[in-house]
């Protein structure tokens, strides 16, 4: 199977390197999604079977100055992907947030539930889902959520970096979600472009780490695992503002994913343990 990759250092772009290594990869020097006209020219001039988004606009504060720039790479790019792919009967796989959602209550979101995105990056990254459905190709939308790996910026990292000249970390601890390594991203995507080449259907699908958890929870495993003696101190988001808002509930239901295309949610504490080792921690 032959699959055209959007994403080359990313976090799941970088692990489906390792599972894919047939696959073309296109970073931004050969496709920009800043310009949506040249990502989509890239799949019409391709031969790939399947298509894969793992690019993405992901600076989530510098998204509320930047906006219109974060909507381009996140909304407009994927539609004028999507409608590329359409016009090929090629699979079109994307990946999408939770925060595509309000983030309100203590119910795991369903596919079907209402979206509310309370901040810019969000709001961009539903742009994206609307206009690869608007596509009408066979395409499938997984949102995830707090995804970490032994590469590029994310939590995992940033707190053991903390860590070296830290030994007590303030962390929030009233937002709760799953995290999810980005290695069982990647291998789900996989798993789903070949039964969609194959001729199953796509859809929209949820996908995050099981149990869920909090941010302050999340550091206490890392610094155990990782033999770090650090003290967390849990704290409202409140007491830690940023320039955009976070969701308070990320839990997402992932059973339509496993009743569709037999793929559970990822342990993300095995996922961890793999990643400390990558490191070498």
């Amino acid at each position: 199977m032959k699959v055209l990759v959007f994403g080359r250092t990313g976090q799941v772009a970088t692990e489906l390197q390792r599972q894919l290594p047939q696959a073309v990869f296109l970073g931004r020097e050969q496709a920009d999604l800043a310009d949506p006209a040249a990502c989509a020219a890239a799949i019409r001039d391709s031969d790939a079977a399947a298509v894969i988004n793992a690019a993405a606009w992901t600076a989530v504060d510098k998204a509320e100055a930047e906006e219109a720039a974060a909507t381009v790479v996140n909304g407009e790019a994927p539609a004028a992907m999507a409608r590329a792919a359409a016009q090929k009967r090629i699979p079109f796989l994307h990946v999408s947030t939770d925060y595509v959602f309000s983030g309100a209550g203590s119910a795991p979101w369903v596919e079907t539930d209402p979206v509310a995105p309370q901040n810019a990056y969000g709001r961009s990254k539903l742009a994206g889902e609307q206009g690869v459905r608007a596509a009408g190709g066979a395409a499938a939308i997984l949102r995830t959520s707090w995804v970490f790996s032994a590469h590029g910026a994310n939590f995992v990292k940033t707190m053991l970096r903390l860590s070296e000249s830290r030994d007590a970390l303030n962390v929030v601890e009233d937002q709760i979600g799953g995290p999810t390594p980005a290695a069982d991203i990647a291998a789900a995507l996989v798993v789903m472009a070949r039964k969609m080449v194959a001729g199953q259907p796509g859809g929209t699908y949820h996908f995050g780490g099981s149990p869920w958890v909090s941010w302050a929870d999340f550091a206490r495993e890392i610094f155990a695992l990782s033999g770090r003696k650090v003290v967390v101190t849990g704290i409202p988001t409140a007491a830690y503002p940023t320039p955009a808002l976070r969701p308070l509930n990320s839990r997402m239901d992932c059973a339509a994913l496993t009743r569709d295309f037999g793929i559970a949610p990822p342990d993300w504490q095995a996922g961890l343990s793999k990643v400390l080792k990558e490191l070498e921690i």
